[in-house]
């Protein structure tokens, strides 16, 4: 009788709380790639500013900021989120279109970012938090719609190809893949047949085989890819450089603050490529433990997600899939491109590379996963409560 009153998520962690894990794996992240922005920018931020400090410093402010952000988010009720679903779809598309006006900023020939001044904001790191929260609120209000007829399944697809098309016009073919991927997930999730997705996944080939073969650079990084070692010094340049790390690494790593491939060799190593750095350094060894820290990460995300289903909370359930969909397949997909097991492409590492967008949309995501688990537990407290024996008042009473 007690094992049926069990969550899957307490059965397969059953002494492990999920808050403290996702709040101490989120902060030595956080904490971590303070150290490697650091480690990795120091030489680049010298010949760039003339102030070796100036992205460890930034990255600094952004984690404070980031970490406060967090805090704020978590007081925030869950209930605002789901009210607020037409709003933020607005707000979440709103900045991808305004991204494409003169406000916009162009950065290596892509315009993904809008000036403010001190810093500037990726906007799709925005949109993808706005639409995932739009998303989980339709899919909790039309799940029977969703579920049992194409018209239900359509309606949030054509919201997301407004957002693909806005986002491949920065363009963001990385942003655009991991906002599908998340938001495809959490409509699976919900109990959509798997055959209801086999069109729209034909199409989604379709499109991205036009758009690599219509774009010359993302050719030459899918050939690149299938062979970097065959034009090394020019389209699998990036690759084997971060391959040579990852061979200088070994076991154990040359030490914090010793990579050479950091010295200009490898472009974006404090960004883009900051897990190569980690692996020069820290070796095997080091790489495993940011993997399994992000696994642990994932891990107790899915089961505060999970739980608050089991909880009778859909809404923030449906929200915790989604947003821990975001972060565990941006991460995966950032170690795969460093690895060279997924072909080169701009995403950063979650909480780990340099810059304040992805950061502090990340540590959003952690917020609100928190706040949902504290939800949980007032809940379960409260009708703990009202269930004991003389344990408060009774709505039949």
């Amino acid at each position: 009788m007690m094992a049926q009153t069990l969550s899957p998520g307490t059965l397969l962690m059953p002494r492990l709380r999920p808050l403290p894990v996702l709040v101490l794996t989120a902060a030595t992240l956080l904490l971590l790639g303070v150290v490697m922005t650091g480690s990795a920018s120091l030489e680049i931020a010298s010949d760039a500013t003339g102030n070796p400090f100036y992205f460890l410093a930034r990255q600094g402010i952004y984690a404070v900021l980031g970490a406060a952000v967090a805090i704020i988010v978590a007081s925030v009720p869950i209930a605002w989120w789901e009210g607020s679903g037409w709003l933020l779809l607005g707000v979440g598309l709103a900045t991808l279109a305004l991204v494409l006006t003169p406000l916009g900023t162009t950065v290596n020939g892509s315009t993904r970012w809008i000036s403010l001044g001190l810093f500037n904001v990726q906007v799709s790191e925005i949109a993808k938090i706005c639409l995932i929260a739009y998303l989980a609120g339709y899919v909790v209000r039309r799940r029977e719609e969703l579920v049992n007829t194409w018209m239900g399944f359509l309606k949030p697809v054509l919201v997301l190809t407004l957002a693909s098309v806005l986002l491949m016009a920065e363009p963001d073919f990385g942003a655009t893949a991991v906002l599908m991927a998340a938001a495809m997930g959490m409509i699976f999730l919900s109990g959509v047949r798997l055959t209801r997705f086999l069109p729209l996944i034909g199409i989604c080939v379709a499109v991205g085989a036009a758009l690599v073969m219509t774009q010359p650079y993302r050719l030459k990084r899918v050939v690149s890819y299938l062979d970097p070692w065959k034009d090394q010094f020019d389209t699998g340049y990036q690759l084997t450089q971060s391959l040579i790390a990852f061979g200088r690494g070994e076991w154990i790593g040359v030490g914090l603050g010793n990579s050479i491939q950091k010295l200009f060799y490898l472009p974006e190593a404090h960004t883009d490529f900051v897990f190569a750095i980690i692996a020069e350094e820290f070796g095997l060894l080091g790489s495993s433990v940011v993997l399994v820290l992000f696994g642990l990460l994932v891990w107790s995300a899915l089961i505060i997600a999970r739980r608050a289903e089991v909880s009778g909370m859909p809404f923030a359930a449906c929200f915790g899939y989604g947003l821990t969909l975001l972060i565990g397949l941006q991460a995966l997909i950032n170690m795969g491109v460093s690895t060279g097991l997924l072909p080169t492409k701009g995403l950063t590492l979650p909480l780990v590379s340099y810059g304040g967008s992805s950061l502090l949309a990340t540590c959003v995501c952690v917020g609100v996963l928190a706040r949902i688990e504290l939800e949980r537990q007032d809940r379960e407290r409260s009708d703990n409560t009202g269930n004991a024996p003389g344990g408060g008042a009774r709505y039949d009473d």
